[in-house]
C-alpha cells in the first residue's frame, strides 16, 4: 500500500486507551520513559553527521550493483534477501550519494559510477510509460514489482534526485542522461483530461480517480512539470489545487487531513524560503505545520504520557501491525503512543532546536535499542517496548537529506541551479517574501 493509500483509507481513533497500554506495559515488563532523558552527548554537528553516514550507509549498501535501485525497506540487523525496490527511495538515494561525495563518506569516484550505472538503467532499461515509472520493482531486474501503480509523486521524488546529481557532479554523461529521463516525462498526459495531475495510472485498469488536488506533498510534481521544456505543464495548473486552512492552538496554516512529511517532501528539493506566490510563504507554513503537530502530541500527554518536549512526532511509518499513516492535527490513524524519528529528522529546517532536542534524546536516552546500523529504526513506542527492526529507505532519506539542508542548504542550493526549478517557480507566480 502506498502512502497515498493509506492517508486516504485511515481512521480517526485512537488505538489503544491508556487503561489498555497500562496493561500492556505491565505484561512486557517495561516503564513508561525517565522523568529526565539522557541527551546526546555530542555536539548538534557530530549527531547530524552519525545520522547522514548511517543513512548513507543504507543507500549504498541496499542499491542493486546492477541497477542502482535502493530497496523499500531493509532489516537494520543484519543481512536482508527482500528485493522490492522503491522508484521514491532510489530518487532520495541520488540526492544521498550527492551529500556523501560533498562530505567523502566514499571515494568520489566510486560515488559517481553509481549514479552513472543508476542514470544509464533508469534511461535504458528501467520500465516506464509516458516517463513516469512505476512505484515499486525488482532492484535487480527492474522490472514491476506486483500490480503497483505508475505513481506521479514517486517518479516526481526520483527525478529531483537525478536533478540533484545532474548539478553537482561536473560529468558530462550523468548531466546527459539526467537531461534525458527529465525531459521524456509527458506531464500532460498524466492530467487525463482534467486541470490536476492524476496520482497514478495501472495498465490495467488505466488512471487512478485520485488526484493532486489539494495541498500536501504535491508542490514538486507541478513545479518539475511547468518547468518541463519538452512536455510543459501550463502555468495555471498551479491554480489548478486548493488550500484549505486549518486552525490548531491559534496556529492558521494550509493543510488537509494529511501527516506531517506532506509538508516536508516537496521542500527537502525546492528551496521556498525567503519566497511565495499569491496564496503563500510555504516554507514558513511548514514552519507553522510543524510547530502545530507538536503542540498536538504535548496534547495527547494525558493518554500517553511518553509525548514531552524532547520525545515526540508521528508521521507515515511502520507501527507493530505492518505500514499505517497516523499522526495529527486532526487525529489520523491508530495513534498509540509511538515515535517516528523521522517526524524530526526531516522537519529540521522548519524548527530546528525542537526537532534536534527530540533527535539528541532518542539517540542518548534510547541507544542501541533504536539506534542501527542505518540510524534510527523506523518507528518504536517507549510505552509499550515495540521497537521496529525495520529502516525505511523514504524516511532514511528525507532524514538525511533535511539534516544537510540544515547545516549548508546543499540540496537546496544544488537542486535550485537546475534552470527548470527557478523558471517553474517564476512562471507560478513565486517572488521574494
Amino acid at each position: 500500500m502506498s502512502r497515498r493509500q493509506a492517508v486516504r483509507l485511515c481512521g480517526g481513533a485512537l488505538a489503544l486507551p491508556l487503561a489498555r497500554l497500562n496493561v500492556v506495559r505491565r505484561a512486557l515488563g517495561t516503564q513508561a520513559p525517565q522523568a529526565q532523558p539522557r541527551p546526546f552527548e555530542g555536539t548538534d554537528g557530530q549527531l547530524l553527521d552519525e545520522i547522514e553516514r548511517a543513512c548513507f550507509s543504507f543507500f549504498w549498501n541496499e542499491a542493486s550493483p546492477v541497477t542502482g535501485q535502493v530497496k523499500d525497506r531493509a532489516r537494520a540487523a543484519g543481512p536482508d534477501q527482500r528485493l522490492m525496490a522503491s522508484i521514491a527511495a532510489t530518487g532520495f538515494g541520488l540526492a544521498g550519494l550527492c551529500i556523501g561525495d560533498a562530505r567523502g563518506f566514499k571515494p568520489s569516484k566510486e560515488i559517481a559510477e553509481r549514479v552513472r550505472l543508476t542514470l544509464r538503467f533508469a534511461c535504458d532499461k528501467l520500465p516506464h510509460v509516458h516517463g513516469f515509472f512505476y512505484h515499486f520493482l525488482n532492484m535487480n531486474t527492474g522490472e514491476r514489482w506486483a500490480k503497483c501503480e505508475l505513481s506521479s509523486i514517486d517518479s516526481s521524488i526520483f527525478l529531483c534526485g537525478i536533478l540533484t546529481a545532474r548539478q553537482h557532479f561536473r560529468d558530462q554523461e550523468i548531466q546527459d542522461l539526467a537531461t534525458r529521463i527529465y525531459e521524456r516525462v509527458d506531464w500532460p498526459w498524466m492530467q487525463n483530461g482534467g486541470d490536476s495531475l492524476s496520482m497514478g495510472w495501472h495498465p490495467e485498469s488505466g488512471f487512478l480517480n485520485a488526484r493532486w488536488d489539494h495541498y500536501c506533498e504535491l508542490t514538486m510534481i507541478y513545479l518539475l512539470g511547468i518547468g518541463s521544456p519538452t512536455h510543459p505543464l501550463p502555468p495555471q495548473t498551479w491554480q489548478a489545487w486548493s488550500r484549505p486552512e486549518m486552525t490548531y492552538a491559534g496556529i492558521t496554516y494550509i493543510s488537509g487531513r494529511d501527516p506531517l512529511f506532506v509538508h516536508q517532501y516537496s521542500q527537502a528539493f525546492y528551496d521556498f524560503r525567503g519566497r511565495r506566490d499569491s496564496y503563500a510563504d510555504y516554507f514558513q507554513n511548514s514552519v507553522k505545520a510543524t510547530r502545530a503537530h507538536k503542540l498536538f502530541c504535548l496534547s495527547l500527554h494525558d493518554r500517553f504520557p511518553d509525548y514531552t518536549d524532547d520525545l515526540w512526532g508521528i508521521t507515515a511509518s511502520d507501527y507493530p501491525h505492518g505500514y499505517t499513516v497516523w499522526g495529527g492535527p486532526p487525529l489520523i490513524g491508530p495513534v498509540d503512543g509511538s515515535v517516528v524519528p523521522c517526524a524530526a529528522g526531516g522537519s529540521l529546517p522548519f524548527l530546528y532546536h525542537d526537532c534536534i532536542k527530540v533527535l539528541r534524546n532518542l539517540r542518548g536516552s534510547f541507544g542501541d535499542r533504536l539506534w542501527s546500523r542505518y540510524g534510527f529504526l523506523d518507528a518504536f513506542n517507549p510505552l509499550t517496548g515495540w521497537v521496529d527492526s525495520d529502516v525505511l529507505g523514504i524516511d532514511l532519506g528525507i532524514t538525511m537529506l533535511m539534516a544537510e539542508n540544515q547545516r549548508t542548504g546543499f540540496v537546496w542550493n544544488t537542486f535550485m541551479k537546475n534552470p527548470e526549478a527557478g523558471r517553474a517557480m517564476a512562471k507560478a507566480g513565486f517572488q521574494p517574501a
